[in-house]
């Protein structure tokens, strides 16, 4: 058995006698560990409101005293330059909280004493297995494992295992394995379960008549071909006294007309905060009952919903808008290829619920139009269009990799992204206009995307310098935005447009749920919610429940207690785009285990000081090329520029290049693709 533990860090006695010491210039920080393999470490510091942030303090692996990856500490640091050229060098001084993230490993029991072996980037040592902590796992099996303290005498940390998650190497196992790592469930507990097949459908004269029938109104649902939970449907009649308005609905699945507060099944939808979308697989946030069958806008099925109603003008403008309760029945489920066909006006589309309706091909084509100029008007406002391909990894029945192929972004698909857009807009408008009039603030849930930094602005702006691009100087955010779509549209068709993209990217905030609006920067909207998602966000939920709420004059939402919830739907909906991530690069990497030795073309899409990361052209498979195998010079890394120079030969690599690799190895447990690049 391989055991990783670093005795050189020394006794717990010794390490409180060099705290003892540390002189009165140190100062106390707290934050989060992140924690290399090779056993040190890095404070990511938690900023005070209206303080200067702290750069990440550096922390050796003999003064971590035991703590780990994700544990929140107290640090002590002096500041002082170091041989190393960092700083800060800092003391691990006290552990506030252990990491609520298992690990994943296989189980190793020998002489009675069991050990799980992880394969986890940020843990450099094996974990002990506390007495009855093995959970019935057996010997070899893999499993998800949660430090609960550590072992002074061995000098390891100590856990128990929560999760046995099955033979490795099996598919079922591995994307357990990816969900528990992330601390995600993949099943519901019975009561769970219980509770929603008791629900009743709710489709009585009686609730009928309490909400606006659209019945028969054209109605059509847009989806990919694989999707089950169908959640928001659109409708399209011309009305008007001479039909000379055109009235379009967005209906989405009321579930919260199903989920109450405080049920078994609010609870759980609350925790898992969405849906989580794996390469082979849908974890759900609601049971199917309610997910796949209730509330899903299913064709010739009578659903009920939460709209938003909208008039247009002949000059294609909102007249009129309403929200409230409806019941729908759709009249077709299209996949996206299927409303493309329509739109391409392709005769005779046949679709799994039948032909396509003449009214419902006469309604494509009129909400295409539209949606073409909500679209244009969105760009001219300074919307951002970052277009980045995404990857399908097509998977057999038994979930094994069978091809990958670069998704095809079709107009039926930003037809419906735009009517979502629109609903979610005009949602949040409709709360902003109702606060002002009641002159109190009406607590909502916002989805909100600040504006870049002036550093990272700035940063980007020098970056692309160094490809020839000069961004004009500007006055506001917003004339930046409108700069960086030139620009994006300017590279499209360089070999430098992909890593212009990335590093776009990365100079943006984050988007994310709260209750204070500053708008959506990204989409140049002033007020933004996430309306339109229900079955799969619980943040749709949330404002469906307020949204009624503030419809009927009730104000009973506290503001500390939602501020408190969007931040756990915030942090819930970055762990399912991490494990939906790693699902993805496992299946790649699965995908090219027998394309070791195979030579392919590739961009650079990343560099670092170790390496550069090439992604190929045809799948967009990123594997890594290490400094150390570029055998033909020695390589220094400009993290301005962010290429790699030859010192002698002064070869340069840079994001964007076109390259040449071979496979050289395929690591399953690490999800890693190590690439060689041909001379």
């Amino acid at each position: 058995m391989s055991r990783r533990n670093y005795k050189k860090g020394g006794s717990h006695k010794d390490r409180r006698n060099k705290q003892n010491k540390k002189t009165s210039r140190a100062k106390e920080y707290t934050g989060t560990l992140s924690m290399t393999r090779e056993g040190f470490a890095f404070l990511l510091v938690n900023t005070v409101q209206g303080e200067a942030p702290v750069d990440d303090i550096f922390l050796p692996a003999r003064k971590l005293n035991g703590a780990l990856h994700g544990d929140t500490v107290r640090v002590a640091a002096i500041p002082r330059a170091t041989k190393n050229g960092r700083k800060n060098e800092g003391e691990v001084i006290h552990i506030l909280e252990r990491s609520s993230k298992p690990y994943i490993g296989i189980v190793q029991i020998v002489n009675h004493e069991a050990y799980v072996i992880t394969d986890s980037k940020n843990m450099p040592f094996d974990i002990q297995v506390v007495r009855d902590g093995l959970n019935e796992a057996k010997n070899g099996q893999k499993v998800a494992v949660l430090v609960t303290g550590w072992d002074q005498r061995n000098n390891l940390p100590m856990g128990k295992i929560t999760d046995v998650l099955g033979i490795p190497g099996e598919n079922n196992t591995e994307m357990h394995a990816i969900l528990a790592e992330f601390g995600l469930p993949y099943r519901f507990d019975r009561e769970v379960e219980e509770e929603a097949e008791t629900t009743e459908d709710g489709l009585t004269a009686r609730e009928f008549e309490n909400r606006r029938d659209f019945r028969d109104v054209p109605t059509f649902t847009i989806d990919p071909a694989d999707a089950k939970d169908y959640d928001d449907a659109l409708s399209f009649r011309r009305t008007g006294e001479s039909n000379e308005l055109m009235e379009v609905g967005v209906h989405i699945a009321d579930v919260s007309y199903y989920v109450k507060p405080e049920t078994l099944m609010d609870q759980a939808a609350y925790e898992r905060g969405n849906s989580v979308y794996l390469v082979d697989r849908t974890v759900p946030m609601l049971p199917e009952k309610l997910s796949n069958k209730l509330c899903s806008l299913r064709p010739h099925e009578d659903k009920l919903c939460f709209s938003a109603v909208f008039s247009f003008d002949n000059n294609y403008k909102v007249v009129s808008r309403w929200f409230g309760r409806t019941v729908i029945r759709s009249s077709c489920r299209m996949a996206y290829e299927e409303a493309q066909a329509v739109l391409d006006k392709v005769p005779d589309v046949m679709t799994d619920s039948g032909p396509v309706p003449e009214p419902i091909r006469d309604g494509l084509f009129f909400l295409h139009a539209l949606a073409h100029r909500l679209r244009k008007e969105r760009f001219r406002r300074g919307a951002i269009a970052f277009e980045r391909p995404e990857v399908k990894v097509q998977v057999d029945e038994k979930g094994s990799p069978v091809n990958i192929r670069v998704k095809e972004q079709l107009d039926s698909h930003w037809l419906i992204e735009e009517f979502m857009l629109l609903a979610n807009r005009e949602v949040a408008e409709f709360i902003e206009r109702k606060r002002k009039k009641n002159g109190n603030p009406l607590p909502f849930v916002y989805r909100v995307h600040e504006p870049p930094a002036e550093d990272k602005m700035t940063a980007f702006q020098n970056f692309v310098h160094h490809f020839g691009y000069d961004m004009k100087k500007t006055k506001t955010v917003r004339d930046y935005a409108r700069e960086l779509n030139k620009l994006l549209e300017t590279a499209r068709e360089k070999p430098e447009a992909g890593g212009i993209v990335i590093m776009a990217l990365r100079s943006m905030a984050r988007a994310h749920y709260t209750t204070q609006n500053v708008g959506h920067y990204g989409l140049a909207f002033d007020h933004y919610t996430h309306f339109t998602s229900p079955i799969r966000r619980y943040s749709d939920l949330m404002v469906h429940r307020l949204l009624w709420d503030y419809l009927n004059g009730e104000k009973n939402a506290s503001p500390d207690h939602m501020e408190a919830m969007c931040t756990h739907i915030s942090q819930r909906e970055q762990l399912a785009t991490e494990a939906e991530r790693a699902s993805i690069k496992y299946k790649m990497v699965e995908y090219m285990q027998d394309k070791v030795g195979q030579e392919f073309d590739g961009v650079i899409t990343g560099l670092t000081e170790w390496g550069m990361y090439v992604e190929l052209e045809e799948t967009q498979v990123e594997g890594m090329v290490a400094v150390r195998e570029l055998k033909d010079d020695y390589y220094v890394y400009d993290k301005e520029t962010l290429t790699l120079t030859g010192s002698h030969t002064g070869k340069l690599y840079s994001l964007g290049q076109k390259v040449r690799i071979r496979v050289d190895r395929a690591n399953l447990e690490q999800k890693q693709l190590d690439y060689q690049l041909i001379q």
